[in-house]
């Protein structure tokens, strides 16, 4: 059965209401009646009994298209009967059936599942969702590594695992310090296991090789990634061991036609369960590290039904003495993507090293750390290295921080351990909000953190902060830094045409760098004609490199697209934007039509989440509120019509 590969996890907003207020404001509510009866007074009354939520996730049954889901089950030994059962439906498929875990992995029809779902012995049904990569000299200096490690404070005796796109091995930078391997990668019609051997589950030397030709296309090496978040870590602590975990696939028709990498959530919490049986036989095993993320989250996540297994792990983890470290992930928006959203992770933005937190980096009250993540020079496969930036780069500076930090802390719980280094960073100060950035050295000795950085406009606007100070001074005996000359400021520059944040050098291979993808700086936004314009070769305005961006952040942020209606490519995100001839123009595809331009209006920067279309109601209220209604298949008509009119036709973000 062949199947969309990639599956975006849908943004939630747990501050969006369940029914916001569109064109108008909501009349007050009805006074009581007559035959209205008040509670006693003194007396409470008993709360209404709620309906028990559905357990075949929305969206699921809308359309006649298919999905791979995860499926949950009562009990463990509830899988085998249960993937019998989807075995006997017509048009189901059980590609993934683990042993000794409550879930299995099913590809079905809208049909199949939702007669799955009616099983009593499933919990719930829904979507395997995808994960992406969340694409050293002076970052080592500036977290005061290099002062830890005279001090002994090299990680020695302790363990890091990588969740990632496998480790070279064999790469000077980390020869005999991968001393686990494991792989956990999904096959089905649209993705290929990135196992050496071919299966989707392999363990031992070599399991997580990054080198295997299924890696490679051309001349670039796809799984590069790990080994350069594990080149990061490696740096920070030399002396800690290395569990490689792939838990990544090849899918071989993404944007362009071109190969790229994907992880489904089902193999990241197999991975996850392996880095819990890790610590049984590795004592020293402190932290697992996470540059991945799926989805956008304004905050915490935790009470999200699709965030309930990856929450529970890692809650298994922390107690059991392993902390998770994830990348924030580069939208430049205020929050964080999963695993980074749940609070029991340590979650990681990007700094440069002026402690400016670049224009990509997600930021916000979710993070926990920022990390330096602009510009790294780290190991990639074949010997060679290669600059990177993103908040995959940051998340191992933390994960190796802590595998020091416990060397040199005997018997610390992960509570203490990250509160040291919490308590030690540097505060980064914007929006109301304070994060510390590493400070390795400082949380080793207890140093005073130095000085906050205070950064005005905030991180994620486009603006040109304000100088945030000096850096800290290595030398923990000196005093406070002088305060700077006052300088002109500088004269005003035009506005830059909207474009993808690229920050990427690469000096070794492989031939082609990640580029880092943030929201576009426009001024305007455009109809859905306007962006079918767009995504025609020659004919638009904006370089292909821009589109691509954009339609990756849409996929992350939005549950319908591709989850429902496919929106990947320049060519598929056309014909949503501008049906064919002799289509019949139904409500469901004029609403598309006009969400999908507004999403693409969002990527583009030409409107933001917090602008208001009423006195009480944002462009992010309006679009979670279209998207929920897209998925019951309700009220399209109306929806069709404000995002026409109130979002994609604003000239004011």
């Amino acid at each position: 059965m062949r199947l969309r590969a990639l599956v975006a996890m849908a943004i939630v907003l747990t501050v969006a209401p369940c029914v916001p207020a569109l064109a108008e404001e909501p009349p007050p509510p009805p006074p009581a009646t007559a035959t209205e009866t008040p509670a006693p007074t003194g007396e409470t009354p008993a709360p209404a009994e709620q309906p028990p939520a559905p357990k075949l996730e929305p969206g699921l049954a809308a359309d006649g298209d298919g999905a791979r889901v995860i499926v949950e089950v009562t009990a463990p030994a509830e899988a085998v009967p249960v993937a019998g059962e989807a075995r006997s439906l017509p048009g189901a498929e059980v590609v993934l059936q683990p042993p000794d875990t409550s879930f299995i992995v099913v590809e079905g029809t809208s049909e199949s599942l939702a007669a799955l779902a009616q099983d009593p012995r499933v919990v719930s049904v829904r979507r395997d969702r995808a994960y992406s990569p969340v694409s050293l000299a002076s970052g080592l200096k500036l977290i005061g590594a290099d002062q830890a490690q005279a001090e002994g404070a090299t990680g020695e005796g302790k363990m890091i695992a990588v969740i990632d796109t496998g480790i070279d091995r064999d790469h000077p930078a980390l020869a005999g310090k991968v001393v686990e391997e494991a792989c956990f990668s999904a096959t089905d019609g649209g993705a290929k296991s990135l196992c050496p051997g071919g299966a989707g589950t392999q363990t031992g030397q070599g399991a997580a090789d990054a080198k295997t030709p299924m890696c490679v296309e051309g001349t670039v090496n796809l799984c590069d990634h790990g080994t350069h978040v594990a080149g990061i870590a490696h740096a920070v602590a030399p002396g800690a061991d290395i569990a490689a975990i792939q838990v990544f696939s090849r899918i071989d028709d993404c944007e362009g036609g071109e190969a790229c990498l994907s992880a489904y959530e089902s193999t990241i919490l197999l991975a996850l369960d392996h880095v819990a049986k890790l610590k049984d036989s590795h004592p020293g095993l402190v932290a697992v590290n996470l540059s991945l993320g799926g989805g956008l989250y304004e905050g915490a996540c935790d009470g999200e039904p699709e965030i309930g297994a990856m929450k529970q792990k890692i809650e298994t983890l922390r107690a059991k003495g392993v902390v998770t470290v994830a990348a924030a992930g580069n939208e430049g928006m205020s929050g964080a993507g999963a695993p980074g959203c749940i609070s029991g992770a340590v979650t990681v933005g990007a700094t440069g090293d002026d402690d400016r937190v670049p224009e990509w980096s997600n930021y916000g009250s979710v993070l926990d750390l920022f990390a330096p993540g602009v510009e790294i020079d780290s190991a990639v496969p074949n010997g060679g290295t290669a600059v990177y930036s993103g908040t995959s780069m940051s998340t191992p500076h933390v994960t190796g921080a802590l595998a020091a930090l416990a060397g040199k802390s005997a018997d610390a719980t992960p509570d203490a351990l990250v509160g040291k280094l919490t308590a030690a960073g540097r505060p980064i100060v914007y929006d109301e909000v304070t994060t510390p950035r590493l400070d390795l050295y400082g949380a080793l000795t207890g140093r005073a953190p130095s000085p906050p950085a205070t950064q005005d406009p905030a991180p994620g606007d486009g603006s040109t902060p304000d100088d945030p100070g000096d850096d800290p001074d290595p030398n923990p005996s000196s005093g406070p830094s002088p305060a700077p000359e006052p300088v002109d400021p500088p004269a005003p520059s035009p506005v830059p045409l909207p474009t993808v944040t690229v920050t990427v050098t690469v000096t070794a291979t492989p031939a082609t760098a990640p580029t880092v993808c943030s929201r576009g700086k426009a001024t305007k936004t455009l109809t859905a004609a306007g962006w079918a314009t767009e995504m025609t070769r020659g004919k638009g305005e904006l370089p292909d490199e821009t589109l691509g961006c954009y339609l990756r952040l849409v996929a992350k942020a939005s549950g319908v697209f591709p989850e429902l209606t496919r929106a990947s490519t320049p060519g598929t995100a056309y014909r949503v934007l501008k049906p064919a001839g002799k289509t019949k123009l139904t409500q469901k595809i004029k609403m598309e039509s006009e969400l999908l331009a507004a999403w693409l209006n969002w990527a583009h920067g030409g409107v933001n989440f917090t602008a208001k279309i009423s006195k009480s109601t944002t462009v992010r209220d309006t679009l979670i509120a279209a998207e929920r209604q897209r998925l019951k298949g309700a009220t399209l008509a109306e929806y069709t019509s404000i995002l026409k009119k109130h979002v994609n036709a604003r000239r004011i973000a």
